[in-house]
């Protein structure tokens, strides 16, 4: 296959011609006006629910809210084997239990959710809340701040290298291997997975000592109680072990940190939310659950397990579908007004950790993260404003990224 044809893929003849949109999911049209805008504009040019893009080795894109919902839960049609596109890449991610299909999962997740269930996370509230208030004191006195970099580029990273029990210096490679996956480099299938695979590898090694060291330990750090765990009755095997502890670590390490970004520029730019929150601090925990809704930044994808029909077209075995969780969150069929964020809105239906069987783990952290944030800086920073005249760089990919966020106050 020549350059040109991977990156431009030929309409299979079961995809009708009015199915198809121009749509690169890492650099999707509009992106400068913002990541959430460009994805809505699948909604407001009033596409189907399925559609077809010929870009990143060709897939098709769920675009309304119910349809994705439905994907997510319906494992026995869409499989989670690969989840990342292009799939040529997205073959190449080796992390478990998120590459598995119950029931074979189910056990290995459990093991996961051991350093990260609701109580284990409680637990926890005191320290998370010690580090959010070291971060925040530390500029609220200055009037102004880097927010990517004094606080959301610290705060959640500092948090689960803690629980990890793992030096906060190693967080920059981390990092770096994170971006690797969930925005990688190339302009082709092959190259994106030739980055990807290069990535997933490098979390192995920096997991596989860890591992060796930590065996037989009684640590109650999430990768000790992870590592020295079984599934069915018997120790893990060696390559899943990897894949677990590797997945743990890119979990932590990315999604709140872009997700604080999108939420403390658009508190910046709206002071009549910051009041409401100020005057009711009461409010905030169950706020928090309406700006996960407004401000989704995952795309992730399912493979079609056998040929299936959904929106009136034919999906067939071994296709990807991708699963912009922007689209259901803002989506007005599903949510009324929704760009409006209304901290009274009852029960807001949103896909931002997923659903079905691959729900989030971290979901409770990342609540408690997001809530223990905006109580401290509240307490101590009641206005602010974006700096005048600066605006977010965005950049696409499975997990958005968001940079730039300037406050002042």
């Amino acid at each position: 296959m020549s350059a040109a044809e991977e990156i431009h893929t030929p309409r299979p003849a079961h995809v009708p011609a009015d199915r198809v949109v121009e749509l690169d999911m890492y650099n999707p049209q509009g992106i400068e006006k913002g990541y959430l805008e460009a994805w809505t504009s699948l909604q407001t040019a009033d596409l189907p629910s399925m559609v077809w893009t010929p870009l990143n080795g060709g897939h098709w894109i769920a675009t309304r809210g119910e349809l994705i919902q439905d994907i997510y839960c319906d494992p026995d049609h869409f499989s989670s084997h690969v989840i990342f596109i292009p799939k040529a890449a997205g073959e190449k991610y080796a992390m478990v239990p998120s590459k598995m299909d119950p029931p074979e999962h189910r056990p290995y997740r459990e093991v996961v959710d051991k350093g990260l269930n609701l109580r284990a996370i409680r637990e926890r509230e005191p320290a998370v809340r010690a580090h959010a208030i070291a971060l925040i004191e530390a500029f609220a006195d200055k009037g102004h701040c880097d927010f990517v970099e004094e606080f959301s580029g610290e705060f959640p990273i500092r948090v689960f290298m803690m629980m990890a029990d793992l030096p906060m210096e190693d967080s920059p490679k981390l990092r770096a291997f994170a971006a690797g996956m969930t925005r990688p480099e190339g302009n082709t299938p092959t190259e994106m997975a030739d980055a990807l695979d290069r990535a997933n590898r490098s979390f192995f090694d920096y997991v596989s000592p860890i591992i060796d060291a930590r065996m037989g330990g009684d640590g109650t750090d999430i990768l000790t109680l992870s590592i020295n765990s079984q599934v069915n009755g018997a120790p893990m095997e060696r390559e899943k072990l990897l894949g677990m502890v590797s997945l743990l670590l890119l979990a932590g390490l990315d999604t709140v940190t872009n997700f604080l970004n999108m939420t403390m520029d658009y508190l910046g730019r709206h002071p009549d939310k910051v009041r409401e929150l100020t005057e009711n601090p009461t409010e905030i925990r169950r706020g928090v659950e309406e700006l996960f809704r407004r401000f989704p930044l995952v795309a992730a994808a399912r493979m079609v397990a056998h040929d299936v029909e959904r929106d009136g077209v034919e999906l067939k075995q071994g296709e990807m579908v991708l699963l912009p969780t922007a689209l259901h969150g803002l989506d007005p069929r599903v949510n009324a007004d929704p760009w409006e964020v209304d901290f009274q809105r009852k029960r807001p239906a949103h896909s931002t950790f997923g659903n079905g069987p691959h729900r989030c783990a971290g979901l409770h952290l990342a609540r408690l993260e997001t809530t223990v944030m905006l109580e401290e800086w509240l307490k101590r920073i009641p206005t602010f404003r974006v700096v005048p005249g600066t605006g977010p760089t965005y950049h696409s990919g499975v997990v958005a990224s968001v940079d730039g966020v300037r406050l002042e106050w």
